[in-house]
């Protein structure tokens, strides 16, 4: 198989990419294991502070197999609902693992996280007396917003003016009123400012969110959230996140705060997309190439209901296009005929070529939004190609519906061994019939 100089360098760990949409079908999500656990392990060595504590956001990736392995690689996790719950559950995780960062919740989600034992945060005043009134007594997290917000799309601001999340510091004595008044121990803080954003707008709100901190007394933990960003451009030379640094400034924040504070606290930080961002890439089939006018389209089976990020966020993803030999000689590629373990002439090889054309991989859904890259510049494309979407392992699977009736696809990991295992079966149409009633 051809090298290329990309982020699928030993991704695949020799397996070929037609021959696993010829298995599993197409589209296909691929994920690697041991890229996972590398990065859950960058996070969890992130700073020397003792009480440090890594909560994996698994609304980034649901899937149970990854979640037992950020278990096994000592991270607790982030939870927004109670269906992320009973995953995190199902996955090995015990209540006292989680934590359930609420958004405008109903009472029985409310009481959900009271009867299990799991920590809660509520962002706003109405919602905080909500509790309050529900359990009177309790233990009970803030989600603040010190002002701070930042990302590459606007839908992915999470602080600042304009954004739904956390309260504003002004209503701090209002708070405090209601603490007292449902006689409520506040246990921790939390924020979180965006998405993909830089170390140091990163670093901005650990200092608001510690300003904030100063106005309570006993808290046990603060959590500083997540928004760590990954290269998307990496075809064009982006350069990672400086951990060092940012682990630098944050161990320095951290002690001084904490000695400040005159007691010991626990330290927390939400990453999802980190962690499982890279760990993914999207396998899908060109089924049509069409020109409309100057603009080249190639069509594929990789509609929004398979990846929504790009019609979304207009989010970025570098691309690669994998050939057999059959398509190579313009032959039709019968994905039928292709094994699991094929033979070495019909491997799939990496198109690489001096001469680039622009055009718009679109989907197959029907939306004019439903496209996967716009006026992109890749070697020459044909029918029978298969394309890889790189760092599609957040917010992919995650967010896939049904959209058109189509089927979600499958799941598939590339163990530490090296082996394929199956970890999400695609849906079929019975699945998709299954809770209906006539």
């Amino acid at each position: 198989m051809t090298t290329p100089v990309t982020t699928a360098i030993n991704f695949y760990q020799g397996h070929d990419p037609a021959a696993l949409t010829a298995k599993y079908g197409s589209p296909l999500y691929v994920y690697n294991e041991n890229i996972f656990r590398r990065r859950c392990r960058d996070m969890a060595s992130l700073t020397t502070y003792p009480h440090f504590k890594v909560n994996y956001a698994i609304k980034a990736n649901t899937n149970l197999s990854l979640l037992a392995i950020a278990k096994e690689e000592g991270l607790s996790a982030d939870i927004s609902s109670p269906g992320e719950a009973v995953a995190a559950l199902a996955a090995g995780f015990t209540p006292k693992d989680l934590f359930f960062i609420a958004n405008n919740i109903s009472q029985e989600e409310m009481a959900f996280a009271i009867v299990h034992g799991i920590a809660l945060s509520v962002d706003s005043i109405s919602q905080l007396e909500t509790y309050g009134k529900l359990n009177p007594g309790g233990e009970i997290a803030l989600r603040f917003n010190g002002g701070i917000g930042g990302g590459h799309h606007e839908s992915v601001v999470t602080g600042g003016d304009g954004t739904k999340f956390g309260i504003r510091a002004a209503y701090i004595p209002q708070v405090k009123q209601l603490l007292d008044k449902y006689r409520l121990r506040l246990i921790g803080i939390n924020q979180h400012t965006g998405s993909q954003n830089p170390e140091d707008l990163y670093l901005s709100g650990v200092e608001e969110l510690l300003t904030i901190a100063r106005q309570f007394e006993n808290l046990d933990f603060i959590d500083f959230g997540g928004g760590f960003s990954i290269p998307y451009m990496k075809q064009s030379g982006e350069a990672p996140m400086d951990l060092a640094y940012l682990g630098r400034e944050l161990t320095r924040q951290m002690e001084n705060f904490t000695e400040e504070y005159g007691r010991p606290l626990t330290y927390m930080i939400e990453p999802g997309r980190y962690i499982c961002a890279e760990s993914g890439v999207l396998l899908g089939t060109v089924h049509a190439i069409k020109q409309n006018g100057e603009t080249k389209f190639a069509g594929t089976d990789l509609g929004f209901n398979i990846l929504a990020r790009t019609t979304l966020y207009d989010a970025h993803h570098d691309i690669e296009i994998y050939r057999t030999a059959t398509c190579e000689t313009g032959a039709a590629l019968s994905l039928l005929s292709v094994s699991s373990k094929p033979d070495s002439s019909n491997i799939s090889s990496i198109v690489e070529s001096a001469v680039k054309e622009p055009i718009n991989i679109v989907g197959n859904q029907c939306e004019s939004g439903d496209y996967i890259a716009k006026s992109r510049k890749l070697p020459p494309i044909r029918e029978g190609d298969i394309l890889g979407v790189l760092d599609a392992g957040a917010y992919g699977y995650s967010m896939s519906s049904q959209y058109n009736h189509r089927p979600r696809p499958a799941e598939v990991l590339i163990t530490e061994c090296g082996n394929i295992k199956l970890i999400r079966r695609r849906d079929t149409y019975d699945d998709m019939l299954a809770n209906m009633r006539m």
